[in-house]
């Protein structure tokens, strides 16, 4: 009998760890189903250049998996049974269940509006491809003058605000932070934001705390009222709401809590990956949301559910960082470098040189997606004697 593997999204995570599986094991052992409700790969690190009118070309997933044997399942993930070991998804023919032996959920993040009052109705997001292109649309609508709010100052937010100041010049663009502007970035990474929003005249409202949005303002919780044609609302992610619905051990926010190999602490046969997982790293730090995050752990996992099921050794290291890489329009850039745990060092590049750095950083990430049969050793066969998981048996379906 085939081990059957179910892998839930496929974004960063969720496809690489389908492509790494395919390499790692062989198709007389396991099956890999891929779940997905979209047939291309998203490339969620770019949809603030979606958002202003670049174009992102197209990767079908059915080119990117042709030959690896992972079979791509488009359809909406509804429900997941951990005590039956049963996936619900619902197409267009109606909905049905998937039964796995090991199940990789990584059904990721949408954004999260932090329970202020009017984000749903009036803010713009860019967490996926549907957003970005609303927003594509509304920004396409705006005349010379007006005024475009992001609100939120971390990763997101300074590249959104930077792509839209340098694709429209002729736009007022305001950036609303909780804290300082690049706070969390070493003195040479945070001068260098604000010189490039200086030069992009971007006006920046720091230590301010949004409570209220409206269709043609935002009101802060000093009272004030910030005028704003379009709101883009950046101020982190809330994971899918799935796993809270089911038996695995989650946090508050719902996401899952896994061991140093992705496993799920309270079901060994779920691996939880990418934004849908409360993993730790280098000095026991919890992992960010973020691709730098997502992509290692989908490897981890992978070779972890590889090295049970083939009698090989379980990586335990803890998954570490090496820089982050900030894009500031398509001309400029930052690479902050980072301790292991994720901290600012003094050191930073910056300039057209970053800004090539981040490119190739996410060229390389969709190039590790579109190519999951290269670069990878034999794949090994399951011995008779291994254990394919622990847990009991599920018979494979035919």
């Amino acid at each position: 009998m085939k081990h059957r593997i179910v892998v839930l999204g496929a974004g960063y995570a969720g496809a690489v760890a389908a492509g790494r599986l395919a390499r790692r094991l062989r198709r007389e052992d396991v099956s890999i189903t891929l779940v997905n409700t979209e047939p291309d790969f998203v490339e969620r690190v770019r949809m603030h250049q979606l958002a202003v009118g670049q174009e992102l070309a197209p990767r079908p997933f059915g080119k990117m998996f042709a030959g690896t044997g992972v079979v791509l399942r488009l359809a909406e993930v509804t429900g997941v049974d951990v005590g039956r070991r049963t996936v619900a998804v619902t197409d267009a023919n109606g909905a049905e269940e998937l039964a796995y032996d090991s199940l990789v959920y990584a059904l990721g993040s949408g954004w999260n509006t932090q329970g202020v009052s009017g984000t749903a109705e009036h803010a713009h997001e860019i967490a996926g491809r549907p957003g970005a292109f609303r927003l594509r649309e509304r920004l396409t609508g705006l005349d010379a003058g007006q005024t475009v709010v992001v609100v939120g100052g971390g990763l997101t937010g300074v590249e959104a605000a930077t792509e839209i100041a340098e694709a429209r010049p002729e736009l007022d663009v305001a950036l609303l932070a909780r804290g300082e502007l690049g706070d969390w970035l070493s003195p040479k990474g945070r001068g260098h934001v604000r010189r490039v929003f200086d030069r992009l005249g971007i006006t920046v409202l720091e230590h301010t705390a949004v409570t209220g949005v409206e269709a043609d303002h935002v009101v802060t919780a000093a009272g004030r009222s910030v005028p704003a044609a379009v709101t883009v609302w950046t101020t982190g992610f809330a994971v899918h709401p799935i796993a809270k619905a089911t038996a695995l051990e989650v946090t508050g926010t719902g996401r899952i809590l896994v061991d140093a190999t992705m496993r799920s602490v309270s079901h060994p046969d779920v691996y939880a990956i990418g934004d849908a997982a409360m993993a730790t790293g280098a000095g026991g730090k919890p992992l960010r949301m973020s691709c730098a995050s997502g992509v290692p752990a989908a490897w981890r996992a992978a070779d972890a559910i590889a090295a049970r099921l083939t009698g090989g050794k379980v990586p335990t290291a803890p998954l570490r960082y090496f820089n982050q890489c900030v894009s500031l329009g398509r001309g400029e850039g930052l690479i902050q470098y980072v301790t292991a745990d994720d901290r600012a060092l003094p050191a930073a590049l910056t300039g057209r040189l970053a800004a090539f750095y981040k490119e190739l950083v996410c060229k390389g990430a969709a190039w590790g997606v579109a190519n999951p049969t290269l670069g990878m050793p034999t794949r090994r066969r399951r011995t008779t004697q291994e254990p394919a998981v622990e847990g009991p048996a599920v018979e494979a379906s035919a």
